[in-house]
């Protein structure tokens, strides 16, 4: 059995996100595998596994900012706001230009209210917003604030035999942005209508796609980050003492280190991964413990 840490994936078109984990737990020989951050089938790139006491981390490790390549195709608009869905209409962008794109893509960007894509995973009266949409339901989702820190236009493209327009982009933006409403909204800003056509995460946190392996890497190899340094890489971290390292153990308070607010992460002496603290007050109260006293 694989030994508690993450697995930073390369995620192949065409999987889902549990596609991965199920492959996964077949290659860690357990079940406790979770991942981070859901990739649709379509796209590419950084998924996060957790694998045993690390699934724990999942939940924190999911509110970081996350880094994208993606095509977005100007001049039509799809049911799903990405190349997977049903074609509703057309236009052509032939009269967009560069300017109009760079007003439009700076409007789309900082923080912004953005209305998910009807076919997320977001539940509406306790059933996922997409399984609705396929029912033949209209799903109307409400607008919530995101962080789009960086949209980046670097190339642009007119498609072959269409009046479409693509556009070459790189976006980094907090957790819960979807990169097929930006698709949908710069579309609609322009009046031609948008959809993504390819979508690549390079970036989950601290984790990048360079450290990222494909399936047939872990079919080879199954290489865990151990637990200790993959928290070292998202967290600030606090190393204490044996005593302090008990008191932890047990559930119990630290003095405050200075560290911020939290997550903390806290080592021990011979580096174990012993919890996540929260500075209140003075005090660094444990949020979660993960090990065993």
């Amino acid at each position: 059995m694989a030994a508690d840490g993450l697995v930073v994936v390369d995620k192949p078109a065409g999987w889902t996100s549990h596609d991965v984990v199920a492959r996964a737990r077949r290659l860690a020989g357990t079940r406790r595998v979770g991942h981070a951050g859901t990739l649709d089938p379509m796209a590419t790139g950084v998924l996060v596994l957790g694998i045993g006491r690390a699934t724990r981390l999942l939940g924190h490790l999911s509110l970081t900012d996350k880094a994208y390549d993606a095509t977005i195709r100007l001049g039509v608009t799809t049911v799903t706001d990405d190349a997977e869905g049903e074609v509703l209409e057309t236009a052509s962008a032939t009269g967009v230009t560069d300017s109009d794109i760079a007003a439009s893509v700076a409007h789309l960007t900082g923080d912004i209210q953005q209305v998910p894509s009807s076919v997320s995973a977001i539940k509406v009266n306790g059933e996922r917003a997409y399984k609705r949409v396929r029912a033949g339901d209209t799903v109307e989702l409400a607008a919530r604030q995101v962080t789009v820190t960086r949209f980046d236009v670097h190339t642009t493209r007119r498609a072959d035999g269409l009046e479409a327009v693509d556009l070459d982009v790189t976006v980094e933006c907090s957790t819960g942005t979807y990169v097929r409403a930006l698709a949908r909204d710069l579309g609609a800003a322009l009046g031609v209508g948008g959809h993504l056509t390819a979508l690549r995460r390079t970036r989950v946190g601290p984790y990048l796609l360079a450290q990222a392996r494909t399936l047939e890497q872990l079919e080879s190899s199954f290489e865990v980050l151990p637990i200790a340094e993959a928290v070292r890489a998202a967290f600030p971290v606090r190393e204490v003492g044996v005593d302090e390292a008990r008191i932890v153990a047990h559930g119990g308070p630290l003095p405050a280190a200075g560290l911020g607010p939290g997550p903390v992460a806290v080592l021990g002496p011979d580096n174990t991964f012993l919890a996540l603290v929260e500075e209140v007050g003075g005090v660094a109260k444990p949020t979660a413990v993960f090990v065993t006293t």
